[in-house]
């Protein structure tokens, strides 16, 4: 259990206070003129799907069709998103969504972060706060399926490769 209480308890740098399905969260964004900023986190799934479609534009995603979007949104077991607030504008800079069966076993999805909050923490902030909401559901496997360039950010929080030796096995259509 030492491993899991490592994620969830807050760091000095980031202060949680929680209102609805909103949990706020200060964290430096790294821009010394930003010091109105705030970073909020939520489970809330009314996303704007042109502005999920932007963020993903922004890191370089090839595009899918919007419903095809929507419907996955709404068959998931989680939706996370990162929000940057100033003032009463906020801006979608992070978005992560997990399926589940429900009772042991998650699979995290489409993990995007906006490359001007990349490299400060937010990150792993987001995956840190997607973490917490499935164990607070008690599932306790969770997977991912991440891109070689980042498979290095996902060890660094505590995945591993192929801890069994299982070995993952894919159908696609022809």
């Amino acid at each position: 259990m030492g491993f899991w209480k490592t994620w969830f308890s807050t760091p000095e740098s980031v202060s949680a206070t929680k209102s609805a399905a909103f949990e706020e969260h200060t964290a430096s964004t790294g821009d010394p003129s930003a010091n109105s900023d705030r970073i909020v986190f939520s489970t809330e799934r009314d996303i704007d799907l042109y502005e999920l479609e932007e963020l993903c534009d922004a890191v370089g995603w090839s595009r899918r069709p919007l419903r095809k979007v929507k419907k996955a949104i709404e068959h998931s077991f989680l939706v996370a998103s990162m929000w940057q607030v100033r003032g009463n504008q906020r801006r979608l800079i992070g978005f992560a969504r997990a399926t589940s069966d429900h009772a042991f076993n998650a699979t995290i999805w489409d993990v995007v972060v906006h490359p001007d909050f990349q490299g400060k923490g937010l990150g792993k902030a987001l995956m840190k706060y997607v973490l917490k909401k499935l164990r607070s559901e008690e599932i306790s496997n969770v997977t991912l399926f991440a891109d070689p360039h980042v498979v290095d950010f996902y060890r660094t929080m505590g995945f591993m490769s192929d801890p069994e030796g299982i070995k993952g096995m894919f159908w696609y259509p022809h």
